[in-house]
């Protein structure tokens, strides 16, 4: 029987809960058996062999252990599969929602399929490829991410899964051809795919043309940094159009040849079609008749060898005769009018003037339009312009080789920025490619899902459900617990790497000394590792590799590199004044520096049990060009010397109304014999504290601190000694000490002495705050503490002069200056 609109089914037709009339698809562990035709598409075969491999990765166990059900899952391509057609003659399937349709598939329930069977689920393509995307949607509804080879996300089990009745459609993609480019796949991708599988070779890209399919792709520029795809293995083009991929060749490779393949079989002729036209038509006739019987979409024209501009003098006229030439070996070699052939030319960089110079190609051809490498569209078509039948495409950029820097080693595209501008591509009539430019494709997968899913359905999207699509798709790695937390991370880091490169990023980008903004973006990444490590603890074991991959790796890298260079900047800040915190900031750009390369080996290593390794070899630190070093390079940092005799006082001076000391910035210190002064590092709330060692020595009447102080005006000071929260141990006597200026009476404290036992609210704030009122004139003035009794822990001092404000851990360290002549 038909179904109407009333019947569609809009979110999925796969449930873990059953209701009245849903059909069983997994019933205690064992998935209903499948049927499909054996004359149906190769590649249709190898997507029905993977969506058994996914029930066995659900349910345990492999479709068709029950052999006696009365239901099954029937799959096929209308055409091509006699079980399908039959289920369309008698009614079943509406005929309608098929014919001449373009990778479309349909799912649904039907009744008495077959003789002997009550009901069946049908998968229905259009063509093979509709019934490729219809197979690999049941595989995602029952619980297989796309991504669960490429990122490890984990399935999710399941002994019980149920079928809704309805009709569920996808539609027609509204891009017919959508596709990726692995480029500038040196040393990373490159380097995986030789450890893995022995090179770019059919065993590769099987992974590839399986992750594109499950994500809804049909279109496929190949590696070709020294690789050449029909070359290299020949079993690649024949694996592509088997399992359903349309092969392309980049913007500045044409008529279906590698780059590296001129290397190997150009016979030593120059690339220059005024010099050596000959032996190109040779070449790309060579690449034609090679790929003619396989679905692609042949490059026309020419750039200059290696991805360069063409010289100067090869015009617009050379151009065009170019194209003529290449397109009467188009129709020479397949036997067919050229248009008959699907083409594009990529206006990209310099070929954009010739096509504004006024150059033209046939109307068949696909303009295929470009962004800047860096996101940002660079043309589109007039509103009002006359529709052509070869229609206009986009390429776009996730990764960029070229000036002003690299941008090749992580993630920094943010779907936001994504979707206004494909938004504005595909309202300006380009749909006929979109194309985006992945790297190494690791870790680029947040993107690719959504430019993919995007390039299927523009008409989806708005900028404000943007957020919801990413809550969806970390509902699909994470599972529903931790799909909003997650999908805040992303969103997060890809808004901050988004802020600028990793690659151009250095200790000059961020100002230091305006509105606080280096430190502001260092604490957005501090807090973003923070919060990704606080949920990576609560994960299960069997989430934390994929949540590693693309949550926890890229934001742990990208904040470490920030702290790296924020401490490169401070040394360089602390140096030029003589201030000794220069040599701490140095420190810490070396332990940011080792930390780098330790979070690299994490990836290769450790995640997936080593499965990534050479994944993260990329270099991002150490650039003087646009183009990366052959190593990582550490910022170069300054040391002060230390100091040969002892160290010049410090003297801290009035600002703001108060000053704030740390209790180790004395600048004498006296003892009695065998009395030591003893700085305990991070004790207390801030810096560290001061103390006297051993505890039970003597402490004479010498053991005492002195600091020194510059007054701006006379003034009024409230001395606030803050002290650790140390009890009257001693027979409640209590613990003393004196303070003086400038060798001045003293003032006898006795802090502890009225404790009685109860509770104090300086014991809950952890400090004991003990305060005397001074008169100070201005100019240098000496403040001594002296410790009268063993035991004392001293933390710091503040000294109000009336504009001390309420905090709970006070101001910071007030600035110094050399002692006065």
């Amino acid at each position: 029987m038909s179904h109407n609109a009333a019947d569609t089914v809009t979110t999925g037709l796969v449930v873990r809960d059953a209701q009245p009339g849903y059909l069983p698809l997994v019933r205690d562990g064992l998935p209903l058996p499948m049927l499909v035709d054996p004359q149906d598409h190769k590649g249709v075969h190898r997507a029905f062999d993977n969506l058994k491999k996914d029930f066995l990765r659900v349910t345990g166990h492999n479709p068709g252990q029950q052999q006696q059900s009365r239901s099954k899952i029937i799959i096929g391509t209308y055409g091509k599969s006699a079980l399908i057609d039959s289920l369309v003659r008698k009614g079943l399937l509406n005929s309608k929602e098929l014919a001449g349709k373009r990778e479309k598939f349909v799912m649904t329930v039907v009744r008495q399929p077959l003789d002997g069977l009550e009901s069946a689920l049908v998968i229905a393509g259009s063509d093979k490829r509709g019934t490729i995307y219809g197979i690999y949607e049941l595989s995602a509804q029952i619980g297989v991410s796309p991504w669960y080879y490429w990122a490890d996300v984990p399935v999710r089990k399941a002994a019980q899964l149920y079928i809704k009745p309805g009709v569920y459609t996808q539609g027609e993609p509204k891009v017919r051809y959508r596709g990726i480019f692995l480029n500038d796949e040196a040393p990373a991708l490159s380097g995986w795919s030789k450890a893995t599988f022995g090179g770019f070779n059919a065993d590769f890209y099987e992974k590839v043309f399986e992750l594109l399919l499950r994500l809804k792709a049909n279109y496929l520029w190949p590696a070709m940094w020294g690789s050449a795809f029909y070359d290299d293995d020949p079993r690649n083009g024949s694996l592509a159009d088997e399992m359903g991929i349309v092969m392309g060749t980049s913007h500045h490779e044409p008529m279906a040849r590698a780059q590296a393949e001129w290397r190997r079989y150009g016979n030593g002729g120059s690339w220059d079609y005024t010099k050596n036209k000959a032996g190109l038509q040779e070449f790309w006739r060579g690449g034609m008749q090679r790929a003619r019987a396989w679905e692609s979409i042949i490059t026309i024209a020419m750039r200059g060898d290696g991805d360069e501009p063409m010289s100067e003098e090869q015009n617009v006229g050379l151009l065009e005769q170019i194209v003529r030439d290449q397109r009467r070996l188009i129709a020479k070699t397949t036997g067919r009018p050229a248009a008959e052939t699907p083409q594009l030319w990529a206006l990209y960089k310099e070929v954009q003037d010739y096509y504004d110079k006024g150059m033209r190609v046939p109307d068949d051809v696909t303009l295929l339009l470009c962004d800047d490498n860096w996101g940002n569209v660079r043309k589109l078509p007039e509103r009002d312009a006359k529709p052509r039948p070869g229609g206009y495409g986009m390429y776009y950029h996730f990764d960029y080789v070229g000036g002003p820097r690299n941008s090749k080693w992580i993630n920094v595209s943010q779907i936001q920025r994504v979707w206004e501008q494909m938004n504005l591509t595909y309202r300006h009539g380009v749909d006929r490619i979109w194309i985006v430019n992945v790297g190494d494709l690791k870790p680029m997968e947040f993107p690719i899902s959504f430019f993919l899913d995007m390039a299927w359905d523009p008409d989806r999207f708005d900028a404000g459900n943007l957020m919801v699509y990413t809550e969806q798709w970390c509902r699909q790695q994470f599972g529903e617990a931790y799909a909003t937390e997650a999908a805040g991370l992303i969103n997060r880091y890809s808004k901050y790497n988004h802020r600028v490169t990793p690659e151009l990023l250095n200790e000059k980008t961020f100002s230091l000394t305006h509105y606080s903004e280096f430190d502001s973006v260092v604490n957005d990444y501090k807090t973003l590792a923070m919060e990704a490590s606080r949920l990576y603890y609560l994960l299960p074991d069997s989430l934390k590799d994929a949540f590693d991959q693309l949550v926890v790796f890229p934001i742990n890298a990208c904040a470490n590199l920030y702290e790296m260079y924020h401490a490169k900047a401070m040394n360089e800040y602390c140096y030029v004044r003589n201030d000794r915190k220069a040599n701490d900031w140095a420190d810490k750009v070396k332990a940011c520096f080792r930390r780098d390369s330790l979070f690299s080996y994490h990836y290769n290593h450790k995640i997936a049990d080593g499965k990534w390794q050479h994944m993260m070899d990329q270099v991002r630190i150490g650039y003087s060009s646009w183009n990366e070093p052959p190593r990582a390079v550490m910022p170069t940092v300054r040391y002060l010397p230390e100091p040969a005799t002892a160290s010049v006082p410090r003297v801290f001076v009035e600002a703001d109304g108060y000053i704030a000391m740390e209790a180790a910035s004395y600048a004498a210190a006296g003892s009695a014999p065998g009395v030591i002064w003893t700085e305990i590092p991070d004790l207390g709330k801030t810096v560290s504290a001061m103390t006297t060692l051993p505890v039970t020595a003597n402490l004479g009447d010498n053991t005492a601190l002195e600091y020194r102080i510059r007054m701006k005006e006379k003034r009024e000071a409230k001395i606030i000694v803050l002290l650790s929260p140390t009890l009257n141990f001693n027979g409640n006597r209590g613990l003393r000490y004196a303070i003086s200026i400038d060798g001045g009476p003293e003032t006898l404290v006795n802090f502890n002495g009225h404790y009685k036992g109860e509770l104090g609210q300086w014991q809950a704030r952890r400090i004991i705050e003990s305060v005397s009122t001074h008169s100070l004139l201005p100019g240098e003035h000496s403040l001594k503490i002296r410790f009268v009794d063993q035991g004392i822990v001293l933390q710091r001092i503040l000294i109000d002069l009336g504009g001390l404000k309420p905090s709970y851990l006070g101001p910071r360290e007030s600035a110094t200056q050399s002692p006065a002549n």
